[in-house]
């Protein structure tokens, strides 16, 4: 940038900085996601806490994620089956179809030890809690601000928010660019832009004193910074580092699965 056209910008955008101007904003739509890069098998996580930075490690658990091509009513589908245990039980399980090319939801089966099942199909419209259908009829507050989510998911291109560990490798990547996701977690909130920024690039130690070559990328809302470490070589998400407040959440990929 020459100093006239430097000059020029500083007088016309007195309240934007240069470098923001520099930054690359990408909506992430259909044809902006890789769905080759996701890599068939099973895939684990461990997730453990520290209640302050330099305090011990706690509540650890153990994300399991299965990814296979399947059909799904006829359509080519990536099959996700998520399994998530803690100290000594099975906390989780998520049954989740995406389509085969741009990764939309097309079904999404939710259970937990403490709430119970969930399921949500996006071809058919059809939703249910505990294997009790949810329709536009029904007049309970939580209920219908479930099915209002849902519904307006059913009109838009989303990404599934469970699902974000396979979402982040397949986004376009570069320096200083920031993803606008639109992502909706089945039977919460409704679809919400989400801004995630590439910030720079990070190394990880790995196995044999090999170092994996990664992109940052960065979320940060209020009380809630996050880190992913994006493999370069493979796309897959090999850490996040999470702050809330003073606590910590981390997620290690682990290198061997049985």
């Amino acid at each position: 940038m020459n100093p006239i056209t430097f000059a020029l910008l500083a007088v016309i955008l007195p309240f934007t900085s240069v470098s923001a101007l520099k930054k690359d904003t990408v909506y992430i739509k259909p044809g902006q996601v890789n769905t080759k890069v996701l890599i068939p098998g099973t895939h684990r996580w461990l997730v453990y806490f520290k209640m302050g930075a330099d305090s011990p490690r706690t509540m650890f658990n153990i994300w399991s994620r299965h990814i296979e091509k399947k059909q799904f009513q006829g359509k080519d589908a990536f099959e996700i089956k998520q399994v998530w245990e803690d100290k000594d039980s099975i906390m989780h399980t998520t049954l989740s179809f995406s389509d085969a090319k741009d990764f939309r939801t097309l079904f999404h089966q939710s259970w937990w030890k403490q709430r119970g099942s969930t399921s949500y199909n996006f071809l058919t419209g059809e939703a249910s809690i505990n294997d009790k259908k949810i329709t536009a009829a029904d007049t309970a507050a939580r209920i219908k601000r479930i099915r209002d989510g849902f519904d307006t998911a059913l009109t838009q291109y989303s990404l599934n928010w469970h699902l974000d560990l396979e979402v982040f490798p397949q986004l376009p990547y570069q320096n200083n660019r920031t993803f606008m996701i639109n992502f909706y977690d089945p039977g919460y909130s409704q679809p919400k832009w989400v801004a995630y920024t590439v910030t720079g690039n990070g190394k990880l130690p790995g196995l044999d004193g090999q170092e994996a070559d990664c992109w940052l990328l960065e979320h940060d809302d209020t009380n809630n910074k996050e880190i992913f470490w994006i493999s370069k070589k493979t796309k897959e998400v090999l850490k996040l580092e999470q702050q809330f407040g003073k606590m910590f959440r981390y997620k290690i990929k682990l290198p061997f699965s049985k």
